[in-house]
């Protein structure tokens, strides 16, 4: 992609998180040690989705796909943050920068197709358990994957567009740690209120093109699992989907936030940028490890087979 011949800037710089030394000292090892905790949680989970047959389910095949998306989305936010963090100059070149946004938007966007289907695959489950099977099939899975991955992708193409065209002139300080776009539009020296609208409705219906479905498959959840009579069927559907609920929410809350908000470069902007794009990813192994019983029994059985070995 080729950028305007009459931008005056050739790279840009990233303010980061801090400018003292030893706070940066200290964000180096926490975010070092959460990017580690993200790479084994995700990876633990991938192997144990794929070596473990109690886990060979829809529900399950869309949570690797997703352990595998904040595998991806850490990786392409957290090396170039810590290399900053040990760096003088935290630059990166218009083209880096352009790469990062296209990278940086497929992650999000992929994760909230995910939440969706995963979200449709608790309401064939809770309200409609004898078509499960026959509904939630292997080739409507693996459609719906490839659709997450598709859209995002489209969507993505979309955003980088945006930026492309733009032209940068003076100002070349980008008061974040990534590239985001509502963070480079401050920068531009054109007109980027059309560019602005765009991105707001390509936002809003990918965004609520996601969420609505979500809405309405948990509505429906609701009212079935209210219409259970036993408690003990109560709490067990419920804590089916509990922890799809929490991701959920840590995502989209800090996710729109993000993008809708107008870009200022404040604290609240570092902050909900690190809740979808760092925290989230690391969170999400253990809220599904730690609220899933079935994901606990695929550990120890694991477990059992390596010591097993071991000893053996």
């Amino acid at each position: 992609m080729a950028l305007r011949n009459h931008s005056t800037i050739a790279e840009f710089i990233l303010t980061g998180l801090s400018d003292d030394p030893h706070i940066q000292a200290l964000l180096f090892v926490l975010f070092l040690v959460i990017y580690l905790l993200t790479a084994m949680g995700n990876l633990t989970m991938l192997l144990l989705i794929r070596t473990d047959s109690h886990l060979h389910t829809p529900m399950y095949f869309f949570l690797s796909n997703l352990s595998f998306v904040d595998l991806y989305f850490s990786s392409v936010t957290l090396p170039k943050l810590l290399k900053d963090l040990l760096s003088e100059k935290k630059t990166i070149s218009i083209e880096g920068c352009l790469a990062q946004v296209f990278f940086v938007f497929i992650a999000p966007g992929t994760e909230a197709c995910l939440l969706s289907a995963m979200a449709y695959d608790r309401y064939v489950a809770i309200c409609h358990p004898l078509l499960y099977s026959q509904v939630m099939s292997n080739q409507l899975c693996v459609r719906l994957v490839l659709i997450s991955w598709g859209l995002a992708s489209l969507d993505a193409v979309i955003i980088v567009l945006l930026a492309v065209n733009l032209d940068f002139c003076e100002a070349q300080t980008i008061h974040h740690y990534i590239c985001e776009l509502p963070a480079l539009f401050p920068l531009s020296c054109s007109n980027i209120s059309i560019n602005i609208s765009i991105l707001i409705c390509s936002i809003l219906l990918h965004g609520f093109g996601t969420f609505l479905p979500i809405i309405f498959s948990y509505a429906r959840i609701v009212s079935t699992i209210l219409s259970i009579s036993s408690t003990t069927g109560r709490s067990k559907a419920f804590s089916t989907c509990s922890s799809h609920l929490i991701t959920v929410i840590l995502f989209f809350g800090s996710g729109m936030l993000r993008y809708l908000m107008p870009s200022s470069g404040s604290f609240l902007d570092l902050l909900s940028s690190l809740q979808y794009s760092v925290i989230t990813p690391m969170l999400n192994p253990l809220i599904y490890s730690f609220k899933n019983k079935e994901v606990k029994g695929a550990v120890k059985r694991t477990l059992g087979k390596y010591l097993h070995y071991c000893t053996g």
